[in-house]
Parts: structure tokens; C-alpha cells; sequence
């Protein structure tokens, strides 16, 4: 086998600007398959940060009358929940509500959240400070819609427990700016203490955000849903992004096999003599098959070796700079960072590599099957079997 590879070798280096390229080729689908899968799990790992650190904490315990994805089921979706249960977690009421900003009208979600918590990164401590009657906080997005600035007054109306209109002016207080549209767009933030003030619904809540030490016990009429089920949706899409990425570089890597594959159809044709003689030395066909088998083997090892001369640096760059895109998830209503940032872990590295092995050499061995067939003194002559 050493024998094989040090021949393999040198035609290779003999092969000169042929060689290389078609490792050329190779080595880009190899540094494409690691930019695109790093920046892919890049976006799932800030995504799902995020989501966590701004919307669902440890996970939500939920009143069973509500659906986030309906908001019919507000007005009837919240209860009280015994103060037994209700450790570790931190109460959310969510209310339906019109504001009237500079004369306009929109409809949004009032939700009242303890100003004391600390499990989402939500500015509460602002509602705290606050000297205001009712101050409220709001993001970036909601501000820009609503041409918010802080210590703007806008008029809200809500329906208290009894489905009676009521109104008043409230303080915007703070501006916070975060990725995860679910607490943002459409959002207006107030203590709970207030919103049980102003609506007569004391001590109720449509979820409940658990912190890290929280211990899920069955409760009726309530329902808890873990951080994985939370995350289904971004785990769909990013796998769905990842299957449609799959397609592009399994072109890209077809293309740089497909000159493999042709080079070494070539090159048994036009090495026939050669492989006569060696066969007439002593080698068996086997042999020599193991030889062509190894220089197309070694053509994902010069690719390899090509590609991280240019991919180190260029990969780097990217996961400390990020990549700016001109959208965001606003409109998709998912978490999508302005920048995004790569991540290249060694699974993803040592895993793409040894794709791009194993396929070069499968590539190789298949014309060089045709060796076994033939007939040395044929093969002298020149003469292919």
C-alpha cells in the first residue's frame, strides 16, 4: 500500500496544472459545504439564544383555554394559578388593546409581566424606576411603527373582566431592541400589578415563564411546554434550509467528482502500457487498482489542503465580523439577527472532510475497476481490453 501511494503521488505531481485543477474544484465545494452548514447552525444557535433569553425562558406553563396562534382564545385564556405552584415561574397577562398614536389607531397586545422578574431580559427594572402612572415599555420595531421616542404619552383602550371599555394615557418609559420579533411587533409592556389594577383581574395569568430551577408537576387546566417543543418551529425551518442547501453543494461536489471521475477514465486510457508493465513486474491487478484508487484519493487530500490555505482565513473573517443581510424576520415573523455570525464546530469540519474523502475515492475506484479485466500483454500493446 505504500508502494501505491508513493506512485500516486508522483503522478499526481507529474500531472502538474491538471492536478490542481481539479482539486481546485474540489476544495470550493469542500469550503462551501462548511460556510453554508456553519452559517446555518450559526443562525440556529443565536436564534435559539435569543428565544430563550427574550420569550421563553426555561419553558411556559400555559392556560389551557389559550393559543398563541390564536388570539380569539385571548379574553378566556388566563386563570389563577395556586400560589403553591408557583415557584420558579413568573407570571405573564395578556391582554387585547387598541393604542392611538398621533391620532392613528392599532391594535396590539397589552401584557403585564412582574416588574421584578429577571428570567427574560426584558427591561422591567424600568417599569420600576418609573415615576409615571403607567408606564409601559416597548421595542424598537414597535417604536418605529408607532413613531415612538421615551416619555411619549399614547392613549390605550382596553376591556376590563367584565368586557366594559375603558382608556387612558400611558408613559413609554423604555425602548429595548432585540431580535425576536413574538416580543416586539404588536407589543406594548406593562407591570402586572397595573394591568391586574386596571382590567379587575387580580392575581391572573395567561402563562407562567419558568426559570432554570423550575420542576414541572401536572396542574389541571394548565398545560407546559419544555424549551424543544418552543423551538419546533426554528428547528423546522433551519432543517428545511439545510435540505435546500443540500442541493447546491451536492452540485458543486458532483462537479468537482465528475472531473475526478473523467480524469481518471483518461488517465487508464492513455496509461495503458504503463499498467502493462507494472502488472508485467509483478504487481497484481488488484495492485494497481489500489494505485488509481489512491490518486483519486488523494486528489480530496490536495483539495483539502488548498482549501485551508484560502478557507481558514476566509471563514474566520466571516465568524468574527458576521455577515449583514438587507432583511430580517419581521415579515416571517421568526428571529433573524441583522448580522450573523458562523459557527464551525469540529463535527461539521471533520465530518464534511471525510465526505469529501470517501467520495473522491469511491469516484476513483470505479474506472479503475476496469484494470482487473485486463489483459497484460494487451495492455503493453497499448491495446485497452
Amino acid at each position: 500500500m505504500k508502494l501505491a501511494i508513493h506512485l500516486a503521488y508522483k503522478n499526481l505531481m507529474g500531472a502538474g496544472l491538471r492536478t490542481w485543477l481539479n482539486a481546485g474544484v474540489l476544495s470550493f465545494a469542500f469550503v462551501f459545504i462548511i460556510f453554508y452548514n456553519g452559517l446555518i447552525d450559526g443562525w440556529n444557535k443565536q436564534a435559539s439564544i435569543d428565544s430563550i433569553h427574550w420569550e421563553f425562558g426555561n419553558g411556559q406553563l400555559l392556560h389551557g383555554a389559550y393559543d398563541a396562534s390564536n388570539p380569539f382564545s385571548i379574553p378566556d385564556g388566563h386563570g389563577i394559578l395556586p400560589k403553591s405552584a408557583q415557584a420558579n415561574l413568573t407570571p405573564i397577562l395578556i391582554r387585547q388593546a387598541t393604542i392611538y398614536p398621533q391620532g392613528r389607531m392599532m391594535s396590539v397586545h397589552l401584557k403585564g409581566i412582574d416588574e421584578n422578574q429577571s428570567v427574560l431580559k426584558l427591561p422591567t427594572h424600568l417599569l420600576k424606576k418609573s415615576t409615571a402612572n403607567i408606564p409601559v415599555i416597548m421595542g424598537t420595531r414597535m417604536a418605529n411603527t408607532t413613531n415612538t421616542r421615551v416619555g411619549d404619552e399614547m392613549l390605550v383602550r382596553w376591556r376590563d373582566n367584565n368586557g366594559t371599555y375603558d382608556a387612558t394615557n400611558v408613559t413609554v418609559v423604555g425602548i429595548f431592541e432585540t431580535n425576536v420579533p413574538n416580543v416586539d411587533v404588536g407589543q406594548l409592556w406593562m407591570s402586572i400589578d397595573k394591568l391586574w389594577e386596571i382590567t379587575n383581574l387580580g392575581q391572573h395569568a395567561t402563562m407562567f415563564i419558568a426559570n432554570e430551577h423550575y420542576v414541572h408537576q401536572n396542574i389541571p387546566g394548565w398545560r407546559f411546554e419544555n424549551q424543544a417543543y418552543l423551538l419546533r418551529e426554528l428547528t423546522e425551518i433551519i432543517n428545511m434550509k439545510k435540505t435546500s442547501g443540500a442541493i447546491l453543494y451536492i452540485l458543486l461536489l458532483t462537479l468537482g467528482l465528475l472531473a475526478i471521475f473523467d480524469t481518471q477514465v483518461l488517465s487508464i486510457f492513455r496509461r495503458q502500457k504503463e499498467i502493462g508493465t507494472y502488472i508485467a513486474l509483478g504487481m497484481t491487478r488488484w495492485q494497481v487498482v489500489r494505485m488509481f484508487t489512491a490518486e483519486g484519493g488523494m486528489y480530496s487530500i490536495f483539495a483539502t489542503i488548498l482549501g485551508a490555505l484560502y478557507g481558514i482565513p476566509l471563514l474566520a473573517y466571516f465568524s468574527k465580523t458576521g455577515i449583514g443581510f438587507e432583511i430580517t424576520g419581521d415579515e416571517f415573523g421568526i428571529v433573524m439577527a441583522e448580522r450573523m455570525y458562523p459557527v464551525y464546530g469540529l463535527r461539521l469540519i471533520f465530518g464534511t472532510l471525510l465526505l469529501v474523502v470517501l467520495s473522491a475515492t469511491i469516484v476513483s475506484f470505479l474506472p479503475a475497476r476496469k484494470i482487473s479485466q485486463m489483459n497484460p500483454v494487451e495492455a503493453l500493446k497499448g491495446k485497452l481490453q
